[in-house]
């Protein structure tokens, strides 16, 4: 939705050199720990065969920008073999899907210190490519966006920055930064995670625009950033100067009062899966019904690592509101909002319900050698049980175990296994022996 215009200016022709864009996924990702014990956060498996990291480039190239870097610094090892098998395109057309992982130069020893840190300390790369517009996305988020919709609301605007906004609820107020607009679409304040309830008041979207915006209902709604930026070359390189270290707590608040900066509302679906509550929820709701990210919708599909898998086996089984990925085997079992990811084995008699498996590597090969370490195979035992949990790539659950949250705290470390959320998380690789009840 476009929402004129801090000046008026006629839109000019935007061509794919034009653009660059800029994937941050360079935080540690304690918020989802333990999926991010191993891997970067853009490397998460999602929806049984993509990784987070694949929503914002498919965003990127559904729009036609095909000049894309992913800015990371953690655990990148499994992300850089997921971009080089995933993304390759022509030698004669530009594009590139490439990583930037936090580097010593002669001018900086340090690691990245926030999102607007991590750019600053890119720039000698990005400005080696003629662009006028930067695009800056978050690497944590699940939500279709065109993002020549809010390059044009940018340039209709004759913005120098443009803030990417939705509509929330108050229960979510404290979690983002809360913008506050003129009719021009220009940000005239911006708080990041107000707490105090006179602060959020004060916030609050006009009434007058909820017809404008199409809103329904009378609830309050507040204009949260969604993370995503349009900077001009010269705007970037401006915001660029001095120490200031992320964007949404220093160099937005500090441009609204020099600069003009828009924001583009968004209205689409879009959820912020930083967090194990959030990541598990958004994954089950994929498997349901009807999603509210459909990965169906065919004409912005997204793109991921092809794999030559065979189709899935079940036998016998009894499924419900489930997502089945490619290559997995399901034997006898009860299945209930339940979301298998590649190569995923479920066996006989077992019960999943509300969970989240992202299936294995590759087929395991070797039986003899572990039999002879007596450890289960990879994928779920006979008749094991196992409710509101995530099971971690190339884990081993064995027979007769029973996994679940129920009667136990919210967080919780224990001998293989996590609770974070009050969801169980049985890591990557990890072992639960036969019996286990958990």
């Amino acid at each position: 939705m476009l929402i004129n215009n801090c000046e008026d200016e006629s839109v000019s022709q935007i061509s794919e050199s034009d653009v660059l864009c800029v994937i941050l996924g360079g935080g540690a990702g304690s918020r989802l720990f333990p999926l991010t014990k191993e891997r970067s956060k853009p490397a998460v498996p999602l929806g049984g065969k993509y990784r987070l990291v694949d929503v914002p480039i498919s965003n990127c190239i559904n729009s036609g920008f095909k000049r894309i870097y992913v800015l990371t610094q953690f655990n990148s090892a499994s992300l850089h073999k997921h971009i080089s098998q995933s993304y390759k395109f022509d030698h004669f057309g530009g594009g590139f899907v490439e990583i930037l992982a936090a580097e010593q130069t002669p001018t900086s020893t340090s690691w990245y210190e926030g999102t607007a840190d991590a750019v600053r300390k890119n720039m000698i790369h990005l400005l080696n490519h003629p662009f006028k517009y930067l695009i800056i996305l978050s690497g944590d988020q699940l939500y279709r966006m065109d993002c020549r919709g809010m390059l044009d609301h940018h340039i209709k605007a004759n913005a120098d920055i443009t803030v990417a906004t939705t509509p929330v609820f108050k229960g979510d107020v404290a979690g983002f930064g809360i913008m506050q607009m003129n009719s021009e679409s220009r940000i005239e304040r911006f708080e990041e995670k107000p707490t105090d309830s006179s602060v959020q008041e004060s916030l609050k979207v006009d009434p007058e625009w909820y017809s404008r915006l199409g809103l329904a209902g009378d609830d309050p709604r507040w204009l949260a950033s969604m993370g995503i930026y349009v900077f001009n070359r010269e705007s970037l390189l401006k915001s660029m100067e001095g120490t200031n270290t992320d964007f949404g707590k220093h160099i937005i608040p500090g441009a609204i009062e020099k600069s003009c900066v828009s924001s583009y509302i968004f209205q689409g679906y879009w959820e912020d899966v930083g967090t194990i509550r959030a990541f598990f929820e958004a994954s089950l709701d994929l498997a349901s019904p009807v999603p509210r990210f459909d990965l169906f919708e065919g004409k912005s599909p997204i793109y991921t690592h092809p794999r030559f898998l065979p189709a899935s086996r079940i036998d016998g089984s009894k499924i419900g509101s489930s997502l089945i990925s490619d290559g997995c085997q399901i034997n006898g079992a009860v299945l209930s909002e339940t979301l298998l990811g590649v190569r995923s084995i479920v066996s006989e008699q077992c019960e999943l319900n509300r969970v989240v498996m992202m299936g294995s590597d590759a087929y395991e090969v070797g039986k003899e050698s572990r039999d002879a370490n007596d450890i289960p195979a990879i994928g779920i035992g006979a008749r094991s049980k196992i409710s509101n949990a995530i099971i971690d790539k190339n884990a081993r659950i064995g027979t007769d175990c029973v996994l679940s949250p129920e009667g136990k705290p919210d967080n919780y470390d224990g001998q293989h296994y996590y609770i974070r959320d009050g969801i169980v998380i049985v890591p990557k690789n990890a072992t639960i022996p036969d019996s286990t009840v958990i």
